[in-house]
């Protein structure tokens, strides 16, 4: 198994994600600069958080344009999996690999704590390792995390099992009051139509080990690593 994490100027989890797949996968992971123009051979593509190119214009607009990225969209589309969390996510969007797009914060500040999720879908490939309807908990550090789609776009989501988690509480209550980031629908994360790719904001490479305080994250990517052994 292969993994491919990319990096942007700005990037500033990607040696967390990296940590995560080989400590998943027992095999090293490569970084790829966002300049590059081809990907190594690769079974699995990570995009990771931070903030690419500072976020100006919009979060990860100038990234999703970068070389690289024209080949991951292109990995993607022949059904390599990707994993895209946080600035990733909107990169995700940006590109258009993902639907909708990633607003400011409903409270116009920077979120930095864990939050409960409700698992929602049954996408075995990435949430495999949870029950349906079971909360995970994960660690989410951003300040663009307000999830928006148009309403066709969301009844879409929601009738083709695509919305991966919603914030919850600890009994899997969603809720307004669950609801960190103004998020329609509450939506932390989603799939692509497909199902190999995984868009959400909460970060499972930061959560691996009980020295870390849990390990939903590594639930979350032992899943998907044994998923393409």
């Amino acid at each position: 198994m292969k993994a491919a994490v990319i990096v942007f100027p700005g990037s500033n989890c990607d040696r967390d994600m990296k940590v995560a797949f080989e400590q998943s996968s027992g095999k090293p992971a490569q970084m790829v600069w966002h300049a590059d123009s081809e990907l190594p051979d690769c079974d699995l593509i990570g995009i990771p958080g931070g903030f690419s190119y500072g976020d100006y214009l919009r979060c990860g607009a100038i990234a999703g344009n970068s070389p690289i990225m024209k080949e991951v969209v292109k990995k993607a589309a022949s059904g390599t999996p990707v994993l895209a969390v946080c600035n990733g996510f909107q990169v995700a969007t940006e590109t258009g690999m993902l639907p909708g797009a990633l607003l400011r914060n409903a409270n116009q500040k920077f979120i930095c704590k864990d939050v409960d999720l409700k698992v929602v879908s049954e996408n075995d490939r990435f949430v495999g390792g949870f029950e349906t309807g079971q909360v995970a908990r994960l660690p989410v550090a951003h300040h663009d995390g307000n999830y928006f789609a148009d309403d066709e776009t969301l009844a879409r989501l929601e009738g083709e099992g695509q919305i991966a988690f919603k914030y919850a509480d600890a009994d899997g209550n969603v809720t307004d009051e669950t609801n960190i980031n103004g998020s329609c629908n509450n939506i932390a994360g989603i799939y692509n139509q497909a199902g190999n790719i995984l868009g959400l904001m909460p970060h499972p490479e930061r959560l691996i080990s009980e020295q870390l305080g849990g390990t939903d994250g590594k639930t979350l990517i032992d899943t998907l690593i044994n998923s393409l052994n």
